[in-house]
């Protein structure tokens, strides 16, 4: 049985554990610089792919959901929005009404066959667009071109006593997890990549995912 991380920056502040991000400025001028470039070089598909999620349904075109960020900060973790707008409601009516589909939900926190995804969304998701405003919340220092997924506070408590190295990282846009087989893989060999990452962080590591990450999306292995 793992033992359980709350995502409290004060109670790992307490233990001595040091949450300065890993790579430093380093990483950080790079985040700002791979960020701008992308935000520009992406500006007509970003407008394309606002325009299809407002037109589809009417509804909002951004979500913000809440992930936990280096240390334990909470921020609204950008997407479009790729769910109808209840979808909570309607997550709630499947899952009671499919045992499997909850016991998938239970294991991963992510259900292959999500009951809550618009048509438009489902291939948002299947090509990683709806990920693209993410590049907003690197500008800002929410998150890094490639960490860790962000995870909801569940999730964190699921890393156990891995959660620590979580918290050292700004979570990623993209991450050894997903040019590894992404949900073709279990949440435990996540774990195992996300601490990898961090305890072995380099540039050129970054910038080989980076990489990594353009065949992998365009190949949609384990997409969610």
């Amino acid at each position: 049985m793992r033992d359980v991380a709350k995502p409290a920056d004060a109670e790992f502040s307490q233990a001595g554990i040091d949450f300065q991000p890993i790579g430093g400025l380093l990483k950080r001028s790079f985040d700002i610089a791979g960020s701008l470039i992308g935000l520009v070089a992406l500006s007509p598909l970003f407008v394309m792919v606002a325009l299809l999620v407002k037109f589809s349904d009417g509804g909002p075109i951004f979500y913000g959901h809440s992930r936990i960020g280096r240390g334990g900060r909470i921020f609204p973790c950008l997407k479009f929005r790729t769910m109808v707008q209840n979808g909570e409601q309607v997550l709630a009516a499947y899952l009671a009404a499919n045992p499997d589909a909850n016991a998938e939900w239970i294991a991963t926190r992510k259900l292959k066959n999500d009951p809550r995804v618009t048509r438009v969304g489902a291939v948002l998701r299947k090509l990683s667009l709806d990920e693209l405003p993410q590049i907003i919340n690197i500008l800002q220092g929410d998150m890094s071109l490639v960490g860790p997924r962000p995870v909801v506070r569940d999730e964190l408590e699921i890393y156990g006593s891995s959660a620590v190295y979580y918290l050292k990282s700004r979570p990623g846009l993209t991450g050894l997890w997903q040019v590894s087989g992404r949900n073709d893989v279990s949440y435990d060999s996540r774990v195992a990549f996300d601490r990898h990452y961090v305890e072995n962080w380099s540039l050129f590591e970054d910038i080989r995912i980076i990489i990594k990450t353009v065949p992998a999306v365009w190949m949609s292995r384990g997409c969610y």
